[in-house]
């Protein structure tokens, strides 16, 4: 297979700076020869029904073997589309009267979802959706969110996901990097009113040029929106018939998606992702995961992350099982909920089932159906992992490693791993993925030693939106994508990320980029420097702590300043800690010297 190119694709391409399709291969996600495409002619009916046209792609057997001389056999099922259009259509004929999604009373099958997806689909490009065109949904988990994640994919548009806790000036920031031409969001989510956050946002001068119309899933539909309900009503017939064109012309190699993720610049960047690379990837996570048609997971994961479209919508679809949205984490409403809707599979960072587990009340609980359990994201303890078997009840816990980069997943453990490699490591790597440790030279290091993690393969982005300078820095001639993570890889190839090469930290799950957080902070008023760094936190893995210099006026208090950044930033990039200093510790270039903050917060803490 070759190596995604380090350089600028010199294809035609569309608005978003992704080859167009008719200038895309198919062949990226299975060898050139033997790749087939069978399509059955286009129907060219006015109703909502899916047109069943379904992508084959024939995938050998094949071993791939990495530096270590072990492998993983992977047999991927050769019926599984490499597209989301084909894919949805294949899990209505497959699966068509299963549960696809239930949300409440809302209960659809995997034929209504398709048939909600082709309305969707019309509907947009009734309103004028070109392929290529971005559309933006800010939202949290909820099935309008699958339906017009579907629906602009069927419509040939590329999805921009938005963190539901961003604040309007961040929203606008990515919608208008992207060229966002439509936005599907809600009003009332935790209390924002994310259409008077742009609004707002807008009055500041963070405006978003390209938007043309927006779209509310749920809520209240404030002046210049539509509602989905009517939205969807206003599809034609000539918007059907259009809709079925782009989605049989859809291919893998499409630009699909855009996720933003924030960088060390203090500026997210706007990673171009593949559908066929989530597909391919994601099929061989339900595998291990033993998902099958019937299963239910519960899906906490927020959709606007990679765990949660690539890592829950993406294998439910493939395997026939139960989307059950689930907007916010409550331990005894999760509990319940396993209860009573039966589910058997649950993806999610570590803090999630430590505090399952932790829970005072679990034995009231009946969570017998719950089987398979996947985490990652954060480290766990391997009491934790031991206590997710024997107190939860999990028959399979594995964990993973993945970025967005990675269209979410690179390396995964096999179901039958012991709970001390699942806790002390995030797997090995996918069929069809090469990984390398190397030191800052570029060698390899042995087996053991650590050394930052290199990833090459299907799974590894084309590059940054509209940022060549920051794709080259990223992914090199080779194709190698230095994922700045430092880890060490043992004699079997398994991987244990110890540490981060650059300063980010995760929160809960989220990444958190202190460059971004302190680049916020210092329009304060009473801030002169800010440094921030990540501490750990027992049940969020770890949390920020700002060093604040102030300025000459005055200090600022620490509540204050907190109130302050909650109004500015998502609520996860707030620090827990504020300490105001009279110096930063700074090198002899000048620049922060984070190693003696963290001694200093580690004093601070009682560490």
């Amino acid at each position: 297979m070759s190596s995604p190119p380090a350089s600028v694709d010199t294809r035609p391409t569309n608005a978003l700076g992704a080859p167009s399709r008719a200038a895309a291969t198919a062949a990226f996600i299975g060898p050139p020869p033997g790749t087939e495409r069978r399509s059955s002619p286009s129907s060219t009916s006015t109703s909502a029904s899916p047109q069943h046209t379904i992508t084959k792609q024939v995938w050998p057997l094949r071993l791939v073997s990495d530096r270590f001389g072990t492998a993983r056999l992977s047999a991927v099922d050769s019926t599984i589309p490499d597209n989301y259009p084909a894919l949805v259509e294949r899990a209505a004929a497959a699966f068509g009267d299963t549960e696809a999604i239930r949300d409440g009373d809302m209960s659809m099958t995997f034929a209504e979802l398709a048939q909600r997806t082709s309305a969707c689909a019309a509907a947009l490009v009734a309103n004028g959706l070109k392929p290529g065109d971005a559309v933006g949904l800010w939202a949290p988990n909820a099935w309008e969110w699958v339906i017009a994640a579907m629906g602009t994919l069927r419509a040939g548009g590329v999805i921009v996901p938005v963190n539901t806790r961003f604040r309007g000036r961040e929203a606008a920031y990515v919608l208008d990097r992207a060229r966002a031409k439509l936005l599907f969001t809600v009003v009332g989510f935790l209390g924002y009113d994310y259409v008077r956050d742009l609004e707002a946002a807008a009055a500041e001068g963070h405006t978003i040029d390209s938007l043309e119309r927006t779209v509310i899933l749920r809520g209240d539909t404030p002046p210049g929106t539509t509602s989905f309900e009517d939205f969807v009503t206003a599809a034609t017939t000539e918007g059907h018939k259009e809709a079925a064109r782009r989605a049989a012309a859809a291919t893998g190699d499409d630009l699909g998606l855009v996720m933003f993720t924030s960088g060390t610049t203090g500026l997210p960047k706007g990673v171009m992702i593949r559908p066929g690379a989530i597909i391919r990837g994601f099929s061989q996570y339900a595998d291990e995961l033993s998902m099958r048609s019937g299963d239910r997971m519960l899906v906490i994961n927020p959709f606007f992350h990679a765990f949660g479209f690539c890592g829950s919508i993406t294998p439910c679809i493939v395997r026939g099982a139960t989307i059950l949205p689930h907007p916010v984490f409550e331990v005894e409403a999760v509990l319940e909920r396993i209860q009573s809707e039966r589910v058997t599979v649950l993806p999610g960072p570590p803090a999630i089932f430590q505090s399952m587990v932790n829970f005072a009340g679990l034995d009231r609980y009946d969570i017998s159906t719950l089987r398979s359990a996947i985490t990652g994201a954060a480290a766990i303890p391997v009491e934790t992992v031991v206590a997710m078997r024997e107190r939860l009840g999990f028959e399979t816990v594995i964990t993973a490693f993945g970025m967005t980069e990675t269209h979410g997943l690179a390396t995964i453990c096999s179901a039958g791993d012991p709970p001390e490699l699942v806790a002390s490591t995030s797997g090995k790597a996918l069929a069809g993925i090469e990984l390398r440790v190397v030191d800052d030279d570029g060698r390899d290091v042995p087996a053991g030693e650590p050394g930052e993690l290199l990833v090459r393969g299907y799974c590894v982005t084309t590059g940054y939106l509209d940022d060549p300078e920051q794709t080259a820095k990223t992914i090199d001639a080779d194709g190698w994508l230095h994922t700045g993570d430092i880890c060490v890889m043992n004699e079997l190839g398994y991987i244990d990320i110890t540490d981060r090469k650059k300063d980010m930290y995760i929160n809960g799950g989220f990444n958190v980029y202190p460059a971004e957080v302190e680049n916020v902070m210092s329009e304060h008023p009473q801030i002169g420097q800010v440094a921030v760094i990540g501490v750990p936190d027992e049940r969020l893995g770890e949390v920020g702590a700002a060093f604040v210099v102030p300025s000459p006026a005055s200090a600022p208090e620490a509540d204050a300043l907190r109130a302050w950044c909650r109004e500015q930033m998502a609520n996860y990039k707030v620090p827990r800690y504020f300490w105001n200093v009279e110096a930063l510790p700074l090198n002899p270039s000048n620049k922060v010297l984070k190693t003696d903050l963290r001694e200093l917060a580690a004093e601070r803490l009682g560490a």
